[in-house]
């Protein structure tokens, strides 16, 4: 089986124009999230995918692979989608779809999500989840009860139910409010796909978005809409994305202190 990780990264971004060629540590954020995901030894070869020859060139000046796409895809998916398309993969091959934007993420987590894969051949896209942190907040950014965090609820064999923005399970008996946000699953947005499948669920596949996806604006929920099962993958700590220059200048003071790992 060959395992296959694309990167897609966008020079676009409403709030953080250029993202993936902020260079304050020494290294673009790409290459960050590039070296990361090729230290994962379970991956056979790691791709960024852009439409931005600013990203390629720099993909390129540090030795990375890189693949020009086209400008006008929907979503990640439909842009490693195309990536994929362009492979010689078989059926039950792998592709992971990891963010661009994510130069903290840990190789183990990667390698979990392939093992689960791996054994469980049955599965056809898998996905990560960790719990909130009890020290965190109980309300507000970064809490169960915040819509920019995705919650996923998942069956016994760790099956995705749904995912949404709002706080599920809903806290009923304590008038919707969080007392130990480790009861709710923050979904990270890691994807393994096998080959065959990552072309059904893509818009050029033919599987057009769905009502709860639009209502949402989650992919996923339309996978899970057409039937499609998502495992999920439970590991211990989430990894910090970047959104804003503000989370930028946060891990940069955090790469200077060599305090980026995180545990899986």
């Amino acid at each position: 089986m060959t395992t296959i990780a694309v990167i897609p990264a966008r020079y676009g971004s409403t709030r953080f124009p250029g993202k993936p060629l902020a260079r304050d540590t020494g290294k673009y954020l790409i290459q960050h999230v590039y070296e990361n995901v090729s230290a994962c030894s379970r991956i056979d070869r790691t791709v960024v995918a852009t439409d931005d020859k600013r990203i390629a060139d720099a993909v390129v000046s540090f030795g990375g692979l890189v693949q020009m796409t086209a400008a006008d895809h929907r979503s990640g998916t439909d842009r490693i989608g195309e990536v994929a398309a362009s492979l010689s993969l078989d059926d039950d091959d792998l592709v992971l779809n990891v963010q661009g934007d994510e130069p903290e993420i840990d190789p183990a987590v990667l390698d979990r999500l392939i093992q689960h894969m791996t054994a469980e051949s049955t599965c056809r896209i898998g996905t990560l989840a960790a719990p909130f942190d009890d020290a965190g907040p109980r309300d507000g950014p970064g809490s169960p009860n915040d819509p920019n965090c995705v919650k996923v609820v998942t069956d016994v064999t760790g099956r995705a139910l749904y995912f949404s923005r709002s706080p599920i399970p809903f806290p009923r008996n304590m008038d919707g409010k969080v007392d130990r946000p480790s009861r709710w699953l923050l979904h990270l947005g890691v994807y393994a796909f096998r080959a065959d499948v990552l072309q059904r669920v893509t818009v050029a596949g033919g599987l057009a978005p769905s009502e709860l996806e639009e209502i949402e604006s989650l992919e996923q929920l339309r996978w899970l809409e057409n039937g499609l099962p998502i495992a999920v993958v439970r590991v211990s700590h989430r990894f910090v994305g970047i959104d804003t220059p503000a989370d930028y200048a946060l891990f940069v003071k955090r790469f200077a202190a060599g305090s980026t790992c995180v545990e899986a």
